[in-house]
Protein backbone atom coordinates (compact mmCIF):
# COMPACT_ATOMS: atom_id res chain seq x y z
CA UNK A 1 0.00 0.00 0.00
CA UNK A 2 1.30 3.41 -0.99
CA UNK A 3 0.09 6.60 0.72
CA UNK A 4 0.93 9.99 -0.75
CA UNK A 5 1.79 13.06 1.34
CA UNK A 6 1.51 16.03 -1.05
CA UNK A 7 3.88 18.96 -0.71
CA UNK A 8 1.07 21.47 -0.21
CA UNK A 9 -0.42 19.44 2.65
CA UNK A 10 2.68 19.87 4.80
CA UNK A 11 2.87 22.36 7.62
CA UNK A 12 4.36 25.66 6.44
CA UNK A 13 5.75 28.65 8.33
CA UNK A 14 7.31 31.85 7.04
CA UNK A 15 9.53 33.37 9.74
CA UNK A 16 10.99 35.97 7.40
CA UNK A 17 14.58 34.67 7.45
CA UNK A 18 13.33 31.05 7.41
CA UNK A 19 10.75 29.38 5.18
CA UNK A 20 10.07 25.86 6.43
CA UNK A 21 7.86 22.93 5.44
CA UNK A 22 7.10 20.17 7.96
CA UNK A 23 6.22 16.72 6.63
CA UNK A 24 5.47 15.53 10.18
CA UNK A 25 4.29 17.28 13.33
CA UNK A 26 6.99 19.63 14.58
CA UNK A 27 7.17 22.56 17.01
CA UNK A 28 3.97 24.63 16.62
CA UNK A 29 2.67 22.40 13.81
CA UNK A 30 0.60 19.40 14.93
CA UNK A 31 -1.20 16.98 12.66
CA UNK A 32 -2.48 13.85 14.46
CA UNK A 33 -2.45 11.95 11.16
CA UNK A 34 1.19 12.79 10.45
CA UNK A 35 3.21 12.56 13.64
CA UNK A 36 5.88 10.22 12.29
CA UNK A 37 6.36 7.18 10.06
CA UNK A 38 7.82 4.28 12.03
CA UNK A 39 11.07 5.69 13.51
CA UNK A 40 11.20 8.58 11.02
CA UNK A 41 10.15 11.51 13.18
CA UNK A 42 10.98 14.70 11.24
CA UNK A 43 11.54 15.82 7.66
CA UNK A 44 11.79 19.59 7.57
CA UNK A 45 12.56 21.32 4.28
CA UNK A 46 14.17 24.64 5.16
CA UNK A 47 15.18 27.73 3.18
CA UNK A 48 17.45 29.98 5.25
CA UNK A 49 18.26 33.53 4.12
CA UNK A 50 21.83 34.65 3.57
CA UNK A 51 23.54 35.64 6.82
CA UNK A 52 20.82 34.05 8.98
CA UNK A 53 20.48 30.84 10.94
CA UNK A 54 19.43 28.87 13.99
CA UNK A 55 20.84 30.23 17.27
CA UNK A 56 22.34 27.85 19.81
CA UNK A 57 19.73 25.37 21.04
CA UNK A 58 19.65 21.90 22.57
CA UNK A 59 18.54 18.39 21.58
CA UNK A 60 18.39 15.06 23.37
CA UNK A 61 17.91 11.42 22.32
CA UNK A 62 17.55 11.96 18.58
CA UNK A 63 19.54 11.07 15.45
CA UNK A 64 19.68 14.28 13.41
CA UNK A 65 20.68 14.16 9.75
CA UNK A 66 21.31 17.25 7.63
CA UNK A 67 21.18 17.01 3.83
CA UNK A 68 22.12 20.15 1.87
CA UNK A 69 20.35 20.74 -1.45
CA UNK A 70 21.86 24.14 -2.29
CA UNK A 71 24.10 26.70 -0.60
CA UNK A 72 26.08 25.96 2.56
CA UNK A 73 25.46 25.70 6.30
CA UNK A 74 27.93 26.35 9.11
CA UNK A 75 27.67 24.00 12.09
CA UNK A 76 28.99 24.49 15.64
CA UNK A 77 28.23 22.28 18.65
CA UNK A 78 29.06 21.67 22.30
CA UNK A 79 31.23 18.67 21.35
CA UNK A 80 33.70 21.08 19.74
CA UNK A 81 32.77 20.38 16.12
CA UNK A 82 32.87 23.26 13.63
CA UNK A 83 32.21 22.58 9.97
CA UNK A 84 30.66 23.79 6.74
CA UNK A 85 28.12 21.45 5.13
CA UNK A 86 27.64 21.67 1.36
CA UNK A 87 25.72 19.76 -1.33
CA UNK A 88 27.12 16.26 -1.59
CA UNK A 89 27.82 16.10 2.14
CA UNK A 90 25.72 14.37 4.79
CA UNK A 91 25.95 15.24 8.47
CA UNK A 92 24.77 13.10 11.39
CA UNK A 93 24.58 14.33 14.96
CA UNK A 94 23.53 11.90 17.69
CA UNK A 95 22.11 14.10 20.44
CA UNK A 96 22.10 11.28 23.00
CA UNK A 97 22.30 12.53 26.59
CA UNK A 98 22.23 16.12 25.34
CA UNK A 99 23.99 18.46 22.96
CA UNK A 100 23.74 22.13 22.00
CA UNK A 101 24.46 23.44 18.52
CA UNK A 102 23.90 26.28 16.08
CA UNK A 103 23.41 26.27 12.31
CA UNK A 104 24.18 29.42 10.30
CA UNK A 105 24.18 30.40 6.63
CA UNK A 106 27.66 31.91 6.20
CA UNK A 107 26.94 33.40 2.77
CA UNK A 108 26.23 37.10 2.37
CA UNK A 109 24.33 36.53 -0.88
CA UNK A 110 23.06 32.97 -1.28
CA UNK A 111 20.21 31.24 0.56
CA UNK A 112 20.70 27.69 1.79
CA UNK A 113 18.18 24.94 1.00
CA UNK A 114 18.33 21.87 3.23
CA UNK A 115 16.48 18.92 4.64
CA UNK A 116 16.73 18.29 8.36
CA UNK A 117 15.78 14.75 9.29
CA UNK A 118 15.22 13.25 12.73
CA UNK A 119 15.20 9.53 13.40
CA UNK A 120 14.34 8.10 16.81
CA UNK A 121 17.39 6.18 18.13
CA UNK A 122 17.19 2.52 19.12
CA UNK A 123 18.49 3.41 22.57
CA UNK A 124 18.22 6.46 24.82
CA UNK A 125 21.11 7.96 26.74
CA UNK A 126 23.80 7.43 24.12
CA UNK A 127 26.99 9.45 24.22
CA UNK A 128 26.61 12.44 21.87
CA UNK A 129 28.58 12.06 18.64
CA UNK A 130 29.05 13.67 15.25
CA UNK A 131 29.90 12.50 11.75
CA UNK A 132 30.08 14.16 8.35
CA UNK A 133 30.98 12.60 5.01
CA UNK A 134 31.39 13.81 1.44
CA UNK A 135 29.80 11.78 -1.36
CA UNK A 136 30.60 11.84 -5.08
CA UNK A 137 27.66 13.32 -7.01
CA UNK A 138 28.04 10.66 -9.71
CA UNK A 139 27.53 7.92 -7.13
CA UNK A 140 23.78 8.58 -6.94
CA UNK A 141 23.16 9.07 -10.66
CA UNK A 142 20.45 6.66 -11.81
CA UNK A 143 20.93 4.48 -8.74
CA UNK A 144 20.02 4.34 -5.07
CA UNK A 145 23.23 5.09 -3.18
CA UNK A 146 23.34 4.06 0.49
CA UNK A 147 24.32 7.14 2.51
CA UNK A 148 23.19 6.30 6.08
CA UNK A 149 23.28 2.89 7.75
CA UNK A 150 23.52 1.29 11.22
CA UNK A 151 26.52 -0.74 9.97
CA UNK A 152 29.81 1.13 10.19
CA UNK A 153 31.57 1.59 6.88
CA UNK A 154 33.93 4.15 5.35
CA UNK A 155 31.29 4.73 2.68
CA UNK A 156 28.31 5.66 4.87
CA UNK A 157 27.27 7.84 7.79
CA UNK A 158 26.50 5.60 10.77
CA UNK A 159 23.19 5.88 12.61
CA UNK A 160 22.05 4.34 15.90
CA UNK A 161 18.86 2.78 14.54
CA UNK A 162 17.79 0.03 12.14
CA UNK A 163 17.25 2.53 9.33
CA UNK A 164 18.79 2.84 5.88
CA UNK A 165 18.80 6.12 3.97
CA UNK A 166 19.50 6.18 0.24
CA UNK A 167 19.83 9.19 -2.04
CA UNK A 168 19.33 9.12 -5.80
CA UNK A 169 19.38 11.40 -8.82
CA UNK A 170 17.29 9.88 -11.58
CA UNK A 171 17.73 11.39 -15.01
CA UNK A 172 14.72 12.05 -17.22
CA UNK A 173 13.22 8.85 -18.67
CA UNK A 174 15.54 6.67 -16.57
CA UNK A 175 14.18 4.11 -14.11
CA UNK A 176 15.21 1.92 -11.19
CA UNK A 177 13.65 -0.53 -8.73
CA UNK A 178 13.93 -1.26 -5.02
CA UNK A 179 12.81 -4.39 -3.18
CA UNK A 180 12.32 -3.89 0.57
CA UNK A 181 12.56 -6.93 2.80
CA UNK A 182 9.41 -8.33 4.39
CA UNK A 183 8.21 -6.29 7.36
CA UNK A 184 10.07 -3.14 6.36
CA UNK A 185 8.42 0.20 5.65
CA UNK A 186 9.66 2.70 3.09
CA UNK A 187 9.31 6.46 2.94
CA UNK A 188 10.27 8.36 -0.22
CA UNK A 189 10.84 12.13 -0.19
CA UNK A 190 11.15 13.96 -3.49
CA UNK A 191 13.56 16.90 -3.38
CA UNK A 192 13.54 18.15 -6.97
CA UNK A 193 11.93 17.17 -10.26
CA UNK A 194 9.07 14.77 -10.95
CA UNK A 195 9.12 11.11 -9.96
CA UNK A 196 6.74 8.24 -10.71
CA UNK A 197 6.55 5.61 -7.95
CA UNK A 198 4.54 2.49 -8.82
CA UNK A 199 2.36 4.60 -11.10
CA UNK A 200 1.94 7.46 -8.58
CA UNK A 201 3.03 10.91 -9.74
CA UNK A 202 5.22 12.72 -7.21
CA UNK A 203 6.58 16.26 -7.47
CA UNK A 204 9.18 18.20 -5.49
CA UNK A 205 8.21 18.29 -1.82
CA UNK A 206 5.91 15.27 -2.07
CA UNK A 207 6.45 12.24 0.13
CA UNK A 208 5.07 8.73 0.03
CA UNK A 209 4.99 5.78 2.40
CA UNK A 210 5.02 2.18 1.19
CA UNK A 211 3.93 -0.80 3.28
CA UNK A 212 3.82 -4.44 2.12
CA UNK A 213 5.07 -3.57 -1.36
CA UNK A 214 7.36 -6.26 -2.78
CA UNK A 215 8.84 -4.01 -5.45
CA UNK A 216 9.05 -0.24 -5.78
CA UNK A 217 9.48 1.03 -9.34
CA UNK A 218 10.73 4.54 -10.00
CA UNK A 219 10.94 6.57 -13.20
CA UNK A 220 11.48 10.26 -13.84
CA UNK A 221 9.22 12.53 -15.90
CA UNK A 222 11.76 15.24 -15.14
CA UNK A 223 15.19 14.61 -13.65
CA UNK A 224 14.49 13.96 -9.97
CA UNK A 225 16.52 13.94 -6.77
CA UNK A 226 15.00 12.00 -3.88
CA UNK A 227 15.67 10.20 -0.63
CA UNK A 228 14.48 6.70 0.27
CA UNK A 229 14.18 5.60 3.90
CA UNK A 230 14.05 1.84 4.58
CA UNK A 231 12.79 1.39 8.16
CA UNK A 232 12.29 -1.54 10.52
Amino acid sequence: MITIRKSGERGYFDHGWLKTHHTFSFSDYFDPDHIQFRVLRVINEDYVDAGQGFATHSHKDMEIITYIVGGALQHKDSMGNTSIIRPGEVQRMSAGTGVTHSEFNPSSAEDVHLLQIWIVPAQKGLKPSYEQKTFDANGKKNRLRLAVSPKESPNVVTIHQDALVYDAFLEQEKSLTYEPKAGRGVWVQVITGELVMNGNQLKAGDGASAEKEKTLRFSANQAAEFLLFDLA
